[in-house]
């Protein structure tokens, strides 16, 4: 390798914070210990990096996740050896699963101590092997600039997610006159980005002849910034769009071609046409399990073209008729450049049109405070404009459901791995990333006692999120499972005693208040017009299950809980 002379000596620790600047990292979610103080004696007195002290590592992962997610950027986060480094494994998970593109620095003991039982000593490497799509350990100081430059172009390009860089405190605190080239050059790494011109063409060959086509949407198109591209594609050819979880916000919820959301909390409408579909585009979506219910049974009585950056994940689950490798923007805008050819689906426009009008929502005449009204509410007040953060759990759903989506990149949430404890930190990582923006949250008594330590840098860092707790006094969706499937045996999932959390919200000196009478709910929730930090908790009914719902191992079309009009 090629070494570049430095004008004066730099430790490791200037290294990665001037390369950091250098790519365009402007924040950093972190928190110190004893294996990254070289670093943190470096952040005191440079300027052009954020620093967003977090109160516990894994909250500072979700952080930078939420500012990914939320913008398309790299998140950065900065936790200690050992205990510092695990605590920040599920937020890696959960970059890994969701296709975060996320750099996490470990510190780690010096490296005469590695594989000796050092204090503080974790084998980060060896432990976060299979939920990162890289990770290095640096050995000399020379290489820092070089490393961060591959991790973060590994981290974002292909399918985004997270690169872990474990740094010996050593090596961030010796000096050197040198540093090695850190131009890019990785043989080994060479996503396809373009897809092949000759499958695309196939595509619309099968959509000539398709009579109930069906586009899925995954998460893939918000990534790529693709979203209006997908919408232009779907009007041209009147195909009625399908999204996973990760997919709302791609197309507008009001759209007249969007049926919703598909798969074990998905539409009717959804469910049916994926189920009914002679020919499926799925694009930037992998086919996980709760989309497809019983892979099997999913779109049985159709040809699927799959589209995904990610070849590993073409023929993975669901037998595909048309794989093709590359970039979602990139496919739909080379679909769009080509002759339009000739197809009718109006009748199956009409059906799914149909089906969708069939359905009736939730029962508005309930006694106590309904957590769909509320989510609709909010979508109201907020002009169907906010980021949009959830938990995990049945209020994540009905956020699905019932928040009026215009935009990719508008819900944050936890997809892959149901990370409960994902919800206020990743709220404010967000906002940090977009302060001219509304960010809502909305999270579960179950989920906010998580990670709610984080409600305390809200005042701090002038961060005015509005969450918004859905309170039902249990672990809602594990009891709806117990209701369901094990005979009403809520086995540790109701909660006895809670705190007080306005008290707590007090205590972080967080504006709050409690709500719990449907009849004024629609005007108490116009408290989230003021712009500052915010913590309402609502009473809902502590009955109320998530419907429609496909069982585990059923097919889509067999939902339980389907209210049609009369």
């Amino acid at each position: 390798m090629e070494k570049i002379t430095l004008e004066a000596p730099k430790t490791g620790s200037e290294l990665v914070l001037e390369t950091l600047k250098n790519l365009g990292v402007d924040t950093i979610f972190g928190y110190p210990g004893g294996a990254v103080l070289p670093l943190y004696d470096a952040i005191y007195n440079f300027d052009g990096i954020r620093h967003i002290l977090g109160r516990h590592e894994q909250g500072c992962v979700h952080e930078a996740e939420g500012y990914a997610k939320s913008t398309g950027k790299i998140g950065v986060a900065v936790v200690t050896s050992g205990p510092g480094a695990t605590n920040a494994i599920t937020g890696i998970a959960d970059a890994m699963s969701d296709s975060v593109p996320l750099l996490v620095f470990t510190g780690q003991v010096a490296k005469a101590g590695i594989g000796k039982d050092a204090f503080q000593e974790a084998d980060i490497v060896g432990i976060t092997t299979p939920i990162t799509k890289y990770n290095y350990q640096v050995r000399e100081t020379a290489e820092i600039p070089r490393i961060i430059t591959e991790a973060i172009h590994i981290a974002t390009t292909g399918r985004p997610g997270p690169v872990v860089i474990d740094l010996p405190k050593d090596v961030s605190a010796l000096d050197t006159d040198f540093v090695y080239d850190s131009k890019l050059h990785i043989p080994s790494y060479q996503p396809t980005i373009i897809p092949n011109e000759l499958q695309i063409k196939k595509i619309l060959k099968h959509l000539s002849k398709a009579k109930k086509p069906v586009l899925l949407s995954g998460g893939g198109i918000s990534y790529s910034e693709a979203a209006a591209d997908l919408v232009a594609f779907a009007e041209r050819y009147q195909i009625p769009v399908v999204t996973s979880l990760l997919g709302q916000g791609t197309i507008a919820t009001d759209h007249p071609l969007f049926l919703g959301m598909g798969g074990m909390h998905g539409s009717y409408a959804a469910n049916i046409a994926m189920t009914e579909a002679d020919f499926m585009i799925s694009i930037g979506c992998r086919f996980d399990d709760r989309l497809t219910g019983n892979p099997k049974t999913f779109a049985k009585n159709a040809k699927v073209a799959h589209i995904d950056i990610d070849p590993a994940e073409i023929g993975k689950i669901i037998s595909v008729d048309i794989p093709i490798v590359g970039d979602a923007k990139k496919a739909l805008q080379m679909l769009l450049r080509e002759e339009t050819v000739h197809n009718n689906t109006s009748k199956w426009v009409d059906k799914v049109t149909q089906d969708k009008a069939r359905v009736r929502s939730y029962d508005k005449k309930e006694r106590v405070v309904q957590p769909q009204a509320v989510i609709e509410r909010v979508g109201e007040l907020t002009r169907g404009e906010a980021i949009v953060v959830t938990d995990v759990g049945q209020h994540q759903m009905w956020t699905a459901q019932y928040y009026p989506y215009k935009n990719e990149r508008q819900l944050v949430t936890s997809g892959g791995l149901g990370t409960m404890g994902f919800g206020v930190p990743a709220a404010i990582g967000a906002k940090i990333a977009n302060p001219d923006k509304e960010v809502v949250l909305f999270v579960g008594d179950g989920g906010y006692q998580m990670t709610n330590q984080e409600m305390a840098i809200l005042n701090i860092y002038q961060v005015p999120i509005k969450v918004i707790m859905l309170n039902n006094h249990s672990l809602g969706m594990v009891r709806q499972w117990q209701e369901a499937f094990y005979e009403g045996r809520t086995s540790e999932s109701v909660f006895d005693s809670l705190p007080d959390f306005q008290l707590m919200a007090q205590a972080y000196g967080v504006k709050s208040y409690k709500f719990d009478n449907p009849e004024t709910i629609a005007q108490d929730l116009e408290a989230i017009k003021e712009d500052v930090p915010m913590f309402i908790e609502v009473d809902i009914s502590r009955k109320e299950h998530v419907l429609p719902m496909v069982p585990a191992g059923k097919s889509n079309h067999e939902m339980l809980g389907v209210k049609f009009h009369a």
